[in-house]
């Protein structure tokens, strides 16, 4: 049995980070092992959670120190000064949180790989490298990924952290592409966990607390109901699941948008609002009732979860033009629902090749689209071969038994073998 050290910005939410580290988490306590968690907001067992409020990403000094660092390409002593000053107290901090639990393998989720905070980066390279700790960087957006990092007076600390290259580091990516790059600009070999879904086991369903969701939400019997599972931010392609849901012929429906725009601003929001309206798209954003626990409001309406919501969807949207891997592709296939996916990268090379049936776009909606989808809203059969055939190949591909399979390899890299004989399977 191992004592594993998750760290990242936030551990806490419906973020996809944080929900693969409660997936890695569960399949390793499943064959012996203990989890412990250090960040800057948690929602994990107290009594397992060390927290240090500055290491959150949208912490006034995070922000503060981020925006000098994205603003310019000339650095200031004054800035350099600030960040090992940062860096120094969030050394301490792993020592404190390595030391208070016992920690035997070290789990960076995401903070050794994109620069949110680099003064904790810079210490948890530091650290792996006076420790010689066992760790395994996961990685899920690589800073190249993404233009806004690509001005900066950083680079000397991007080079070095992003990630780390030390022999004791074990890194692991979400998707092909990632792999590829890591190795083209780092020469970092990695191993490929895909995100998974618990498949094997069926999803919640219907039951006396989620049963009136669709009346709360103020959707009628006779309305569809076609979710958009995600955020409101511009990547997720939402105006083309609205100019769907207008070209449906001769029928009611409510789309359903679960989350917030979150910290990337409103503007989109703003213009999907807009979008929708012009189309005459009865559009609505739920984020105000789907939070990731449920519970009753002061004045009594019921907050849900996004689980809640999945099994009254008629149909499900997912226009991403980028994604890491697609959390919200799984969760899908896992309830069987039928899904609208746009080709972006990641789905292109890694996931269509598996064989899956969903309604595929190109960028844009075309008649051929709209024949699709209304062929499965009328034909109920063949959106239960469809998802059946779906989740029976995503259990294959995409269940918690790869991660297990493939953390017991690296564990073993690290450990020997011979000290998994006694693990359970």
């Amino acid at each position: 049995m191992k004592k594993i050290g998750f760290i990242s910005f936030r551990i806490a939410g419906t973020d996809g980070v944080s929900l693969e580290i409660a997936k890695w988490a569960e399949v390793l306590e499943k064959i012996g092992h203990q989890c412990f968690y250090l960040a800057g907001e948690l929602d994990r067992p107290p009594e397992r959670c060390m927290e240090v409020k500055s290491m959150h990403f949208q912490h006034k000094e995070a922000r503060d120190l981020y925006q000098q660092c994205f603003c310019q390409e000339i650095r200031p002593p004054e800035l350099t000064k600030k960040l090992h000053h940062w860096r120094d107290i969030y050394k301490k901090a792993l020592y404190e949180f390595t030391e208070k639990f016992g920690i035997d393998v070290l789990v960076p989720q995401n903070a050794v790989t994109i620069p949110l905070n680099i003064p904790l980066a810079m210490a948890i390279t530091e650290f792996i490298a006076e420790t010689n700790m066992p760790t395994i960087a996961h990685h899920h957006d690589f800073f190249w990924e993404r233009k806004r990092f690509l001005t900066n007076c950083v680079w000397d600390y991007i080079n070095s952290c992003y990630p780390p290259h030390l022999a004791s580091v074990q890194h692991v990516v979400i998707n092909s592409s990632g792999q590829n790059q890591l190795a083209l600009r780092t020469g970092i070999s990695s191993t490929l966990i895909p995100n998974v879904m618990d498949f094997e086991n069926d999803p919640p369903g219907i039951d006396d607390y989620n049963r009136n969701i669709r009346q709360d939400l103020g959707i009628s019997d006779d309305e569809l109901l076609i979710l958009q599972p995600t955020r409101v931010v511009q990547r997720k392609g939402i105006e083309h699941a609205i100019e769907m849901v207008s070209r449906l012929k001769n029928r009611k429906a409510v789309f359903v948008i679960s989350h917030a725009s979150g910290d990337e601003g409103f503007e989109y929001e703003q213009r999907i609002r807009e979008y929708a309206e012009m189309l005459k798209v009865n559009a609505i954003f739920v984020d105000e009732l789907i939070k990731d626990k449920r519970r009753i409001l002061p004045d009594g309406r019921k907050v849900y979860t996004l689980q809640d919501l999945y099994p009254h969807a008629d149909f499900v949207t997912y226009p991403s033009l980028i994604e890491g891997f697609g959390n919200a592709f799984l969760e899908t296939l896992w309830f069987r629902k039928p899904i609208m996916v746009n080709n972006y990268s990641i789905y292109s090379t890694d996931i269509k090749p598996k064989g899956f049936e969903v309604v595929e776009i190109d960028d844009f909606i075309t008649n051929d689209t709209i024949k699709e989808v209304e062929f499965l809203l009328d034909h109920p059969d063949e959106v239960k071969r469809i998802c059946e055939k779906n989740y029976d190949l995503a259990l294959k591909y995409y269940s918690y038994a790869t991660v297990d399979q493939k953390l017991r390899t690296i564990f073993g890299n690290f450990f020997g073998q011979s000290a998994y004989s006694n693990v359970k399977k």
